[in-house]
Parts: structure tokens; C-alpha cells; sequence
């Protein structure tokens, strides 16, 4: 009983802790997410790509956060909760401060919300925004692209804030908001296209960019990646 008893480390050693069990974690253009070990990130979850999150972050049941050409960077302290998506896409920062909630069902692309943010239900956050530190947007409410909505601002529920810095409009205004939406460009900055592109162009040109998902990897828990954790 002695000898079954006495085993070393290097014959039993004790498993690695995963990040994220159960969750799904894809390898995407060759780079695998990378979780500190005192996140949480729920098994229905899905990371794919060059994704990181920071210690003490949650991310909740049906998020998706996919770095789809470009990294997307989640901070300490975060809540990304149900069913919302973060999207990281190629020559925009994506990236998610200190200290932010995310409400469910929100959709951020290609943008930046700064620390002590929140970002409410169903709110969208479009490509080239910044929310800058402590800013808000409400619930269903839409921060177009190229947008910065200043320090400590509120965008209200279900308006449109555009400009730099943001305009606040209300919702059915349709003809301020088309007016500020113009100089924006979102067909150039979504899709690098020219604003008279054709829809079934801009479509075949986003399915070619996608068609790389083809080469993913989902991983399988052990292969789930910690990041190490700095002591703050």
C-alpha cells in the first residue's frame, strides 16, 4: 500500500486547469483565444480567433466574440453578457476597457469602448466608434461608424449618435440622421467599397473574406489557453 501511495508528480501530474470549459474556442487565421485564469466564460460561448480576455472578466451564455481579421482585446473586471457579439475586423481597433458591462444581445464591430462604460441591451456599436471612459448607450440605441461619443456622455434609449464629436438624435428624425450618416461613409468603412457599390458586389467580396472559416479548428478543452495574470 505504500508503493501505490507513494507517486510523483511526474507520474500523476495534477491536470491543467482549462479556460472556459465547455465553451467553444476556434482557432481562426492560425491564433486561438487566450483567457486569464480567473475569467469566466460560459459553455455556450463561442471565442474564435486572435481573442483575449482579461482577469476577473465574464463572459456569458450565447456571446460570441470573434476576431475576424482583426484581434479583439477584452479588459479586467468585464461583463459581455447573453447573446451578445464583438466582432474584430482588419485596420480597426476592437477593444473593450477596464470595468465595462455589456448588456445582452449588443452587437460592437471594429470599435473601441473606452473604461467604466456601459453598453446596454440590444444597443450597436458600429466600425471606427469610440465610447470614450465612463460614456453610455442605452438600450437599442446605435453609435454609427466613425462616431465618438465623449467622457461621461449618455447616448438615450433608441437614438442615433453620430459625428465626432457624436450628434444625438432622435429616433424618426430620418432626415438629420441620413444627413449625418452621408460624410461618415459606411460603405468605405465597413466594407472599403465606394458608396455607389451594388449590394450583390459588397456581398460576394464579404463571403470571399469569410471563406477562410473553412480552415478553422475547433479546439478541444485542453487546448483552451490561460494568459498569465499580473497582480492588481
Amino acid at each position: 500500500m505504500h508503493g501505490v501511495m507513494n507517486v510523483s508528480a511526474d507520474e500523476y501530474p495534477v491536470p491543467r486547469p482549462v479556460a472556459g470549459r465547455g465553451a467553444v474556442f476556434v482557432e481562426h487565421r492560425l491564433k486561438t483565444p487566450q483567457v486569464a485564469e480567473s475569467a469566466y466564460i460560459a459553455p455556450t460561448a463561442v471565442l474564435a480567433g486572435d481573442v483575449t480576455v482579461g482577469p476577473h472578466s465574464r463572459v456569458l451564455f450565447g456571446a460570441v466574440i470573434t476576431a475576424e481579421g482583426g484581434p479583439v482585446e477584452i479588459g479586467r473586471n468585464c461583463v459581455v453578457m447573453e447573446n451578445t457579439v464583438i466582432r474584430g475586423v482588419p485596420g480597426q481597433e476592437t477593444r473593450v476597457g477596464d470595468d465595462v458591462l455589456i448588456g445582452p444581445h449588443a452587437h460592437l464591430t471594429g470599435c473601441v469602448i473606452e473604461g467604466g462604460s456601459r453598453i446596454a441591451t440590444g444597443a450597436m456599436v458600429f466600425n471606427g466608434a469610440r465610447i470614450e471612459m465612463g460614456a453610455e448607450v442605452e438600450f437599442n440605441a446605435m453609435v454609427y461608424v466613425n462616431t465618438v461619443v465623449p467622457a461621461g456622455a449618455a447616448v438615450p434609449m433608441g437614438w442615433f449618435a453620430g459625428g465626432q464629436p457624436a450628434e444625438l438624435v432622435e429616433p424618426g428624425d430620418w432626415d438629420r440622421i441620413r444627413a449625418i450618416m452621408g460624410p461618415l461613409d459606411y460603405p468605405g468603412t465597413v466594407f472599403g467599397v465606394g458608396a455607389s457599390s451594388l449590394m450583390p458586389d459588397i456581398a460576394r467580396r464579404y463571403a470571399r473574406g469569410l471563406a477562410l472559416h473553412h480552415r478553422d479548428h475547433i479546439l478541444p478543452d485542453q487546448r483552451h489557453i490561460h494568459t498569465q495574470e499580473d497582480a492588481q
